[in-house]
């Protein structure tokens, strides 16, 4: 590049609009042996690229080039601009003096627009270092003159600045006004750079606004942006964990940070941004039960953010630290000490953390007996209540409810754990998608543990009965938001499907599929982000729980039982006969690993031959009874049992416990959804619908004899068992039955799948349907499974029909012989024909079977949901 002094100066605002052009032609300048001037633009431009795309080291050396050149032309504004630029890479490579130094003296140097453009850049760097009031002074200070200098570019970054910087102290408000005013600015300019920056910059704010979607969506807006630039998105990761966090993917976040950990070490990045990206693996290993991870993480950031002067970080670092430690079992009045003194320092700082903080220190010093410390710092923790975004006021409601439990007040305890879960629920609502809607539970798990605790110790069975509704399949209260008219979405699903249906085929046949496998998880990636966009629309179910409706409905013949887990114990809540009593059964541990080995047996008695291991199977199962039921089994009635089991214990085959094996059970995930499906009407007409997928090893055979049974029903086999023409089949359908394989994604259990001519039936298709048909039968392995997120919630295909329409479900929890499901079928439609509910069809098609291992295997297999 050889032009004049007016194209080498426009590499500059280049490099922030196409940064790979700029380091092209940059490069070019400078082996044409350019005059002084033109060569410090030149290694500034190629100096910016290395700080913020590549190798601090390179970064440095080009810019101290770019300062000499400087000097030598003879340009004091210049010589005060690549200061600026010098200063922030040594901040950003952890050299805090020497930046603020260059920083300085780039501010002395500068006059008029220049000097105003240095004070932008010392602004951000003190954001950087967590010095907000300093950062506001200097943008306070640089703005008019930007403005007055018609300067668009630099006025709209640093309004974006002013605006960051804001919500770092909580002022969301202010932060999306300046916000709104740089957008208007970056509009009339061609900054692409800065214009995904802007985006990302927003995505924040939506989040610290409360709005996750949003949040999400434009991350995902700013990272498509970034992504035609040919850019790294270090800053953008560690606002996407922030998200993450908050959506309840702790794990996803920690994954992410330390990915892009790994690819900052690779190219010697800004020592800065992997402090942060550190601190936000701690957060992120934290919340994911990890205290051993969270413990390294945080320690590294701690030492890094000391080293950087970073006291604003280095205090939130400390947090995450002691919690770790905390979380880690270790109690000490150090501790204690340790937490206050972080609490006191990000009130110093004005950091919205100071709560968290005090919080910390409250809860530790309750575990070490100190109530009066515990009250000071709990008092403060809880006066964040009242305002601020839903998990700030979170906090403040579980130190209300700890205070409460120290003072020995029941009642108290119980009033703020109703008001922090009721935070919790209007933020639950504003996301539209299942996942997000049931990960989003975990934020209030412990105030769920306190008031079940609490209700537990004042003796009262209805009010733990209350309790463990409130918090029990909270996520099911209401159908996720559908996006009917959404292209993108419905492109992406049907390229998924004849993805997956080629990599399926291509399996069969013995070929390598490494290249389907990873279109498949681009396009998995593409359906999951385009759904936890979605805003939530529906209400959910505002009525609150009624034990004695409850007892109304249930009546004198049946008996619903709520498994409730307190302190890690089984507590048996046995409704019916108009009263509700507690009985204590065994340890919840022992009761998921006797469930395992039940299952295990299951799946060995799917097999002909296997008819020794029936006793050890009905051994075990007599066993789990005893640490589910306990002496609750004597009184259980000979009506009609609901279960009602926490979401650990979803893999359990009921019918298989001795109390139950010859009963009309049925299985609900929670009392509330066992009434709203009883309440449930049929659709007008009750059309039958029979699906039959490929590949199944009996043909499907149930499909063809129960097509002569219902006449008038439409029969979808072969080509004509499409995704898009069962689904219209589907929607709004009196009776479904589908014949399919199964098969269930634990890695991603809304892709879990029932296999159709044309690809994989996903759940998320099912979530799609207007209103899901009134009973549906699933005769096809692992389509009862479920995967535990949230607090105590489900992810899987039953949970999907639920808030869709559907009062019951026949569906299998294990590996079942297909042959011996036909005639398990068959009898189960007959009972159905004589009017039968589902629940009392199945108990009496299992007791039609012949008394083999295999069939009966088969029968415990399958459960049924709901109420009808």
């Amino acid at each position: 590049m050889t032009a004049g002094s007016e194209a080498v100066q426009d590499l500059l605002p280049l490099v922030f609009a196409a940064p790979n052009e700029a380091l092209t032609k940059a490069e070019s300048v400078l082996r044409h042996r350019p005059e002084p001037l033109h060569a410090s633009v030149a290694h500034q431009v190629i100096g910016i690229w290395q700080r913020d795309f590549g190798d601090m080291r390179l970064a440095l050396r080009h810019l101290r080039r770019a300062r000499d050149w400087a000097a030598r032309a003879g340009s004091a504004d210049r010589e005060a601009d690549v200061l600026a630029t010098l200063g922030v890479a040594l901040v950003h490579s952890g050299r805090t003096r020497q930046g603020l130094d260059a920083l300085g003296r780039g501010v002395r140097r500068g006059t008029g627009h220049t000097r105003a453009r240095v004070l932008f850049r010392r602004a951000y760097s003190w954001w950087v270092l967590g010095h907000h009031r300093e950062a506001l002074e200097d943008v306070r200070r640089a703005v008019p003159v930007l403005r007055q200098a018609g300067d668009v570019i630099w006025t709209a970054r640093a309004l974006t600045l002013r605006a960051t910087v804001h919500l770092a102290l909580g002022a969301v408000e202010r932060a999306e006004a300046d916000f709104a005013s740089a957008e208007d600015l970056w509009a009339v300019t061609d900054q692409e750079h800065d214009k995904a920056d802007a985006v990302e910059s927003r995505g924040l704010a939506a989040f610290r606004s409360g709005d996750v979607p949003a949040a999400l969506r434009l991350l995902d807006e700013a990272e498509e942006r970034y992504a035609k630039l040919g850019t790294p998105t270090f800053m953008l990761s560690i606002r996407r964990c922030e998200v993450l966090m908050a959506a309840g993917l702790a794990a996803e976040a920690l994954a992410e940070a330390d990915t892009a950990v790994a690819e900052l070490d690779s190219i010697g990045g800004q020592s800065t941004r992997k402090a942060e990206l550190l601190l936000a693996a701690a957060r992120a290993a934290r919340q994911a039960d990890d205290p051993a991870t969270a413990t390294a993480r945080a320690g590294l950031a701690v030492r890094l953010f000391a080293g950087q002067r970073r006291a604003w970080w280095e205090a939130h670092a400390r947090l995450v630290l002691i919690g770790a430690r905390h979380a880690a079992g270790k109690r000490s009045g150090r501790l204690v000490r340790d937490a206050a003194a972080v609490a006191e320092r990000l009130v110093e700082l004005g950091a919205p953390a100071a709560p968290e903080a005090f919080l910390l220190a409250g809860r530790i010093a309750l575990d070490l007996g100190r109530t009066a410390d515990a009250e000071r710092h709990l008092a403060v923790a809880a006066r964040s209540r009242r305002n601020g975004p839903p998990l700030a006021r979170m906090t403040g409601w579980a130190a209300q409810a700890l205070r409460a439990r120290a003072a020995g007040s029941t009642r108290g305890v119980l009033e703020a754990c109703r008001r922090g879960l009721d935070v919790l629920d209007d933020h639950r609502m504003t996301l539209g998608a299942s996942e997000l809607r049931a990960r989003a539970t975990a934020q209030g798990a412990e105030l769920a543990a306190l008031a079940q605790q609490a209700a537990l110790r004042s003796g009262g069975a209805r009010r733990l009965l209350v309790w463990s509704e409130r918090w029990r399949a909270t996520a099911l209260s209401a159908p996720p938001t559908r996006p009917p008219a959404d292209p993108e979405l419905l492109s992406h699903m049907t390229a998924y499907r004849e993805i997956a249906a080629r990599a399926e085929e291509a399996r069969m046949e013995g070929r390598p599929v490494p290249a389907l496998e990873r279109e498949q998880r681009r396009l998995e990636r593409a359906i999951r982000s385009r759904t936890l966009h979605m805003r939530g629309e529906a209400r959910g179910d505002d009525t609150r729980f009624d034990v004695g409706r409850l007892l109304e409905r249930l009546g004198d013949g049946v008996r619903l039982v709520e498994l409730a887990v307190v302190d890690g114990r089984v507590q048996v809540l046995l409704c019916g006969q108009g009263r509700v009593r507690r009985f204590e059964a065994g340890s919840l541990a022992a009761a998921e690993t006797e469930a395992e080995h039940v299952q295990a047996g299951l799946r060995r008695l799917a097999h002909p031959g296997a008819q020794a291991r029936l006793p050890v199977v009905e051994a075990a199962g007599r066993r789990l009874e005893e640490l589910l039921l306990g002496p609750a089994a004597a009184h259980l009635g000979d009506g009609p049992v609901v279960i009602v089991p926490p979401g650990r214990l979803h893999r359990v085959p009921w019918a298989l416990l001795p109390s139950l094996r010859e009963r009309v059970v049925s299985v609900s995930p929670s009392a509330s959804s066992w009434l709203r499906a009883r309440e449930t009407r049929p659709p007008r007409g009750g059309r039958q619908v029979l699906v039959r997928g490929p590949g199944l090893a009996t043909g499907g055979a149930e499909v063809t004899r129960l097509a002569d049974r219902y006449s008038g029903a439409t029969v979808l086999e072969h080509g004509d068992a499409t995704v898009p023409r069962v689904l219209t089949e589907l929607d709004g359908a009196g009776l479904a039955h589908i014949a399919a394989h199964g098969t269930f994604r634990t890695d991603g259990p809304l892709f879990s799948a029932l296999r159709m001519a044309d690809g994989p039936l996903i759940v998320h298709d099912f979530e799609r349907l207007d209103r899901s048909p009134y009973r549906i039968i699933l005769s096809c392995c692992d389509t009862a499974r479920f995967a535990t997120v949230g607090a105590d919630e489900l992810l899987g295909l039953v949970t999907a029909l639920l808030p869709l329409g559907t009062a019951g479900v026949v569906a299998c929890s294990a590996p079942v012989n297909d042959a011996a499901v036909v005639p398990l079928m068959l009898a189960l439609h007959e009972g159905l024909a004589k009017g039968l509910p589902l629940p009392e069809a199945l108990r009496d098609a299992r007791s039609a079977m012949p008394d083999d291992a295999l069939h009966r295997a088969t029968g415990w297999a399958f459960t049924a949901f709901g109420a009808t």
